[in-house]
Order: structure tokens, then C-alpha cells, then sequence
């Protein structure tokens, strides 16, 4: 990874929170279980130490992933900038489809805590990509998958 990836202030605390489970909760758990495993003599045939070293390296593994995601974030904290009407990373979207009518709200977030489920959608998606730098009232252009759905922006929040 180059450069800064952007998240939000809530998603670097997310982050956050799990690698302090991570390190603080499954590791030490991890270990205590390969070392019970140990006492059970034979290694090359237990069962318990292998599933133990494999979720221990899939621990480590996560550990260092987030370690590298958060020490390469530029945290963004979208309550702490001006509104100006223009859509940003983190702002909070209100949109109207226009061939529907159906109303959506997006927040624009970081690859790493965009979840549709929930509104929160990558700065890297299409319709982020096509929002960036418009402001309410404007109509935004997203090449779909079914062809150019157009969006009418309703209003632009910071959260």
C-alpha cells in the first residue's frame, strides 16, 4: 500500500477496537490453548495444537493487517469541517432516483468500512465516485450495471 487510504473517524475506532480484542482477548486465549495442546504430548497427530497454530496465524495475520491499515489512514473526522454543500469524503448523502422516485442516504466512506447494508458506501464505488464534488441540487450520472441511473441530490450532511 501507497500513500494515505482515508477513514472515517468512526471506522478508524472500529478498527481500532478489534485489534485491541485481537491482541488483548483471542492472542492470549490462542496461546493457552496451544499450550494445553502441548501437554497432550505427541504433536504430529494433535489435532487440538494444529487448529490452535492455524487460528493463531490467521490472529497474527489480522493483527498485522490492521497494524499496516491504520498506520497508513488519514483519519478524517467529517464533524470537524465546514459544511459547504459539496459532497466530500465522509459527508452523509441524501438521494432521489429520478426513474423511481425511491429516496437513499449514503455516508461516503473508507474501502474498509463501506457497508451497503447500513448506507455506507466506498469512496472507490461508482456512486461515490459520481457524487464527489457535487452539491445539493445537482444530478449525478452512475453507469450501473443496467445502464445510467441518475440521481437528483437531496441534501449533504456532515455527521
Amino acid at each position: 500500500m501507497t500513500g494515505k487510504v482515508p477513514l472515517t473517524a468512526q471506522g478508524a475506532e472500529k478498527l481500532r477496537e478489534e485489534l485491541r480484542e485481537l491482541k488483548n482477548v483471542v492472542r492470549p486465549r490462542i496461546i493457552a490453548a496451544i499450550a494445553t495442546a502441548r501437554e497432550h504430548g505427541d504433536l504430529k497427530e494433535n489435532a487440538e495444537y494444529h487448529a490452535a497454530r492455524e487460528q493463531q496465524s490467521f490472529a497474527e495475520g489480522r493483527i498485522a493487517d490492521l497494524n499496516g491499515k491504520l498506520s497508513n489512514a488519514q483519519i478524517i473526522d467529517i464533524t470537524e469541517i465546514k459544511p459547504t454543500g459539496k459532497i466530500i469524503f465522509g459527508v452523509t448523502v441524501g438521494l432521489v432516483e429520478e426513474e423511481t422516485g425511491k429516496e437513499v442516504t449514503y455516508q461516503i466512506v473508507g474501502e474498509d468500512e463501506a457497508d451497503i447494508k447500513i448506507g455506507k458506501i466506498s469512496v472507490t464505488s461508482p456512486i461515490a465516485r459520481a457524487l464527489i464534488g457535487k452539491q445539493e441540487g445537482d444530478i449525478a450520472e452512475v453507469q450501473a450495471p443496467g445502464g445510467i441511473k441518475e440521481y437528483e441530490i437531496l441534501e449533504v450532511k456532515h455527521l
